[in-house]
């Protein structure tokens, strides 16, 4: 299964909106306060009065991730269970959506991530996800010496350090890390 032949995203200078990285945080943090408050000495009528207002808030938490990317609380989880297959993976990286900042990064950090859902996103426009591609292990090496040319960011740093990169090309990046730090 092929995802596409040509690049899904590219970087663009567009400010991000709220991401599912930045909905999530939010929902986990509404869900601490949530037992803070349930497990509080407060009055059973303060305590229930908040925990509902929280509720409504982690609700529309779900429903806004869900507009971003539907199911994505399921996605999320298939994506991080680590005797998933190679195709489902590959199933899930075409749901992707650009402002789906989290889902991207699971699936670039995937031990089983096959070399085509990596190439899918070098050009996704979060820098931690093209970084993830960078420093995979199944990134293919075609793939990570066109990383280690591009000169508007530092991937060839961690393309030097990636143990599938071409060893002359590590030997080559190392030396420009060297003649950096001196």
């Amino acid at each position: 299964m092929k995802i596409r032949e040509t690049p899904r995203f590219s970087k663009t200078s567009r400010k991000p909106g709220r991401t599912t990285q930045i909905v999530f945080g939010e929902r986990q943090h509404l869900k601490s306060a949530l037992d803070s408050v349930r497990s509080s000495g407060m009055p059973k009528a303060q305590r229930t009065a908040e925990s509902k207002v929280l509720k409504r808030l982690i609700a529309r938490r779900d429903q806004e991730l869900n507009r971003i990317n539907p199911a994505w609380d399921r996605k999320i989880r298939r994506a991080r269970n680590a005797r998933i297959s190679r195709r489902e993976l590959m199933r899930l990286a075409q749901t992707v959506p650009e402002d789906d900042y989290l889902l991207a990064r699971v699936l670039t950090e995937h031990p089983k991530a096959p070399g085509e859902l990596l190439e899918s996103f070098a050009g996704y426009p979060y820098a931690a996800v093209r970084e993830n591609v960078a420093r995979h292990p199944n990134t293919p090496s075609e793939l990570l010496a066109r990383l280690a040319r591009k000169r508007g960011e530092p991937l060839w740093k961690l393309v030097g350090c990636n143990p599938s990169a071409p060893a002359d090309l590590r030997v080559r990046l190392r030396a420009r890390m060297q003649g950096q730090s001196g």
